[in-house]
């Protein structure tokens, strides 16, 4: 059994973003060729550069 350390999903990551170029969403993080194809088979990877992008947490902090 594959012990899970990260949660979530690419659509909440704060490296997931829209790239106007390709015109639609990509992640910003330089995968290396290993991280690439574990990704792209395992539907179940748990990226270990995954970041919740919650924008109110610098407001949070301020309260």
């Amino acid at each position: 059994m594959k012990k899970k350390t990260t949660q979530g999903s690419c659509e909440s990551c704060v490296y997931y973003s829209y790239d106007e170029d390709y015109e639609c969403y990509t992640c910003q993080m330089d995968l290396d060729e290993d991280e690439l194809v574990r990704f792209m088979e395992d539907r179940y990877y748990n990226c270990p550069y995954y970041r919740l992008g919650d924008e109110y947490s610098v407001v949070r902090k301020q309260m």
